[in-house]
Order: structure tokens, then C-alpha cells, then sequence
């Protein structure tokens, strides 16, 4: 499988090329090769004082290279000039990405610097499944939020067609996920009655089975109340490393749009978060 990792080439994004825990983990969900790519803005001449900009991001790579590749990886670097999210996603669709990872400076990616301030496009634009890993301020350095990315997942689902696509990346998370808490959140306006409630117990059941028979410990929780904070009070009741999501869109505009709950959820989570985009053949 193959993954592109996006950098800016901050100490924030090598901490986390530089976690041995972390990249261990991406093995197991079955990375073995990676497009390691950093993009110059546009607007940014390389003649500016303090020398080549694309020489250094070159030099920048060439050392994380190194660090990935004595993990075992197979790398591949990439330097570009454009706008930062059309040319990671550009670059997932040509290489056939499996995932795209990015890092994400402080609580929220939504609020925070990331790739030049790409962090809300890319959530909202990914074109493969998206990793957004945390990488917090530590004592005047950065350290990884989660260390290990996917141990615990906290996996959200209204049973929709595209939760039901975020749901199969349980196959590539089996060897990196130790637990996971299936949650369906029912709003006020869409009051369930007994029958309605147990029907989505059932629902969750039979994917509690699917995940237990791949050796994943598993709960389930329906729970009653407004999506998104029922969903970051799960996330602080089972603490997960990784919360895993469908993001929805409507036809064209689902590459400018993210669905209201997942970008929520995305700004207001503590975790890493695994975001998939819905089919592109429908």
C-alpha cells in the first residue's frame, strides 16, 4: 500500500517522521511505500535572501527521506510550486495513494497552521482516505498526540451508504487496531422509539461482529442528542487514538464541501482523525 505524506519541513512534521511508534503503525495498517511531498507556494521566488528555497526544501527532504527509509519504507520525494492541497491531492490521484497523512499543528487543524494554512482544504478536498495526525507544543518543542495512530478507534456511523465505506478501512486497521467503540448518535429532531433504538443496537451489533471476528475487541454505544457533541463526549469517555469517519458530499461540490458533522467533529477533536471521502464513481 502506498501512502503520501504530506511536510512542510517543521520540526512539528519531522516529530512525527522522526516517531519510530507512529511509523511502526503505518506498517501495520500496510504502508510500505511512501510519496513524501513538501509544496513551495507559488508566490515565494526562489531568489529571496537566505538562498534557493526549492535547493533547501530539497535538503529538507533528502533528511526525512532518510528517517522514513530506516524504517523500511521505499520513498520516493516530491518538491512542488502551486497551491498546496490541489498538488497533494493531484499527487495521490497519479501515484494511486491509498492514504494521505498530514499533520496537524495543535487541537484543531480547522484553527491552526498546517502546510501553509491548508489544513481546511485538505479536510475538505482529500480525493483518498486522510489521516490527520495531531502534533501538539510539549515544553517549548512538539511531540505526536497519539503515538500509537489507530490502537483505540472511536468509529461514528449513521449507516449511510458512505459510513459504510469508512467502515471497511477496519480491514487495513485489523493489525494496528486493538479496540474500537461503535457509536450511532440519533438527533432530537429524529426522536426513535423503542423499536427504533433497537434496531440501531442490532445494526451496531452485526458490525461488532464483523470486527470481533478480525480479533478487535469492540463496544457499542446509541446515544441521543446533537451529533457532534454527543461525538467529542464519546471521545472523551473512551479516549481513542483515532476517530474514524465518512465525509459526505453532494455530486460535484463534494470536493469544496465537507459534511457539516465530519468537518465539526474534525475541528473540535482531540484525536488523530481518519476521514474518507465518499465514492468519486457515483
Amino acid at each position: 500500500m502506498r501512502a503520501v505524506f504530506a511536510t512542510d519541513l517543521s520540526d512539528a512534521i519531522e516529530t512525527a517522521i522522526d516517531t519510530r511508534v507512529c511509523l511502526e503503525c503505518l506498517g501495520r495498517y500496510g504502508i510500505t511505500d511512501i510519496d513524501l511531498v513538501t509544496v513551495i507556494n507559488e508566490h515565494v521566488t526562489t531568489g529571496m535572501p537566505g538562498g534557493d528555497i526549492g535547493k533547501q526544501a530539497k535538503h529538507g527532504l533528502e533528511r526525512q527521506r532518510e528517517l522514513l527509509e530506516a524504517e523500511g519504507f521505499n520513498v520516493e520525494t516530491h518538491t512542488m510550486r502551486g497551491t498546496p492541497h490541489r498538488r497533494i491531492n493531484g499527487l495521490a490521484e497519479r501515484v494511486g495513494a491509498d492514504l494521505i497523512i498530514v499533520g496537524s499543528r495543535g487541537q484543531s487543524p480547522l484553527r491552526q497552521r498546517l502546510i501553509g494554512g491548508t489544513a481546511r482544504n485538505m479536510t475538505r478536498t482529500a480525493v483518498r482516505p486522510l489521516l490527520l495526525q495531531r502534533i501538539v507544543e510539549e515544553d517549548g518543542g512538539y511531540e505526536v498526540g497519539n503515538k500509537h495512530l489507530f490502537q483505540r478507534v472511536l468509529y461514528p456511523t449513521d449507516f449511510s451508504e458512505n459510513a459504510e465505506r469508512a467502515f471497511e478501512q477496519f480491514q487495513h486497521l485489523s493489525e494496528a487496531t486493538q479496540e474500537a467503540t461503535l457509536l450511532h448518535v440519533t438527533p432530537p429532531e429524529r426522536r426513535p422509539d423503542a423499536e427504533g433504538i433497537e434496531d440501531a443496537e442490532a445494526k451496531l451489533e452485526e458490525l461488532a461482529d464483523e470486527l470481533e471476528n478480525l480479533g478487535i475487541d469492540t463496544r457499542t454505544m446509541v446515544r441521543e442528542g446533537e451529533v457532534v457533541s454527543e461525538i467529542i463526549d464519546a471521545e472523551s469517555e473512551v479516549d481513542p487514538t483515532a476517530i474514524l469517519m465518512g465525509s459526505r458530499g453532494q455530486g460535484r461540490i463534494r470536493r469544496l464541501l465537507l459534511g457539516s458533522t465530519s468537518e465539526a467533529v474534525t475541528g473540535q477533536a482531540s484525536s488523530n482523525v481518519l476521514l474518507v471521502p465518499p465514492s468519486r464513481t457515483r
